[in-house]
């Protein structure tokens, strides 16, 4: 979830630097069905709607459904900060394969924002996880809203969610060709 800090850092950001929210429309941002597609199914996979799945099946449904994700970002690398964003979500992405299909979570950093080790979140505490420094090994202030653990790929994203929506702020729309 400290992803979701990106966006309001973005568009202060973006003010603070002369730019106006009205630029975002003119974004273009390619594959956005599939962008949704792929994020309405991992909030439905970590939710308690999929309690009964077996463990196997959410594992690949996570690898899919985060694959997915890299695809989008990789179709809009042309925009400014979506190169921080693909390293990021690869990273991420690395993490989750490499461990069968769970991002792990260091159980100091699952306990310093008030977290089990169980129930429906994407960290679960893996014992000897494969590529720890990409993993959930860090964690916010418990007093922060949406609180959670964070890998160093969450904070690549973050940065690159920031950088591109304070740019498209102050993006000028382009020129229509004369007629």
């Amino acid at each position: 979830m400290v992803i979701l800090y990106g966006i309001p850092i973005g568009v202060l950001l973006g003010l603070a630097l002369g730019g106006r929210i009205d630029r975002l429309a003119d974004v273009t941002f390619r594959l956005a069905p599939l962008a949704f597609l792929a994020l309405a199914i991992q909030l439905v996979l970590f939710s308690p709607l999929t309690d009964g799945l077996p463990e196997a099946t959410g594992r690949w449904i996570y690898i899919v459904s985060t694959a997915l994700v890299l695809v989008v970002v990789g179709a809009n690398l042309r925009l400014p900060g979506v190169v921080l964003i693909a390293a990021g979500a690869a990273s991420n992405l690395a993490a989750i394969v490499a461990n069968g299909g769970a991002m792990p979570a260091a159980p100091g950093a699952l306990a310093a924002v008030g977290l089990g080790t169980g129930g429906n979140t994407n960290s679960i505490v893996v014992e000897r996880p494969a590529l720890e420094p990409l993993t959930d090994i860090f964690a916010t202030p418990e007093w922060l809203p949406l609180a959670n653990v964070f890998s160093v790929g969450d904070v690549l994203i973050l940065v690159g969610l920031a950088l591109a929506i304070a740019l498209a702020m102050r993006r000028r729309p382009a020129l229509a060709a004369p007629a």
